[in-house]
């Protein structure tokens, strides 16, 4: 005789590990580490501070 095969079961954990590959792949493509995004906003921030200090304002002109 062959065994009895609850559907929902076997439905309910492709589902999980579909979902679970696609988290994977997720985290993969955009997940980075804390560190890295201070770093990054660190950086931002000396470029954004740098370009400033080399502006020339033209508001003295007459």
């Amino acid at each position: 005789m062959a065994n009895v095969i609850n559907l929902n079961r076997f439905r309910k954990r492709a589902e999980r590990e579909a979902t679970a590959k696609q988290a994977d792949a997720h985290r993969t493509k955009f997940g980075r580490t804390k560190a890295e995004r201070s770093a990054e906003e660190t950086r931002a921030d000396q470029a954004k501070t740098h370009l400033d200090q080399h502006r020339i304002d033209c508001e003295e002109q007459p």
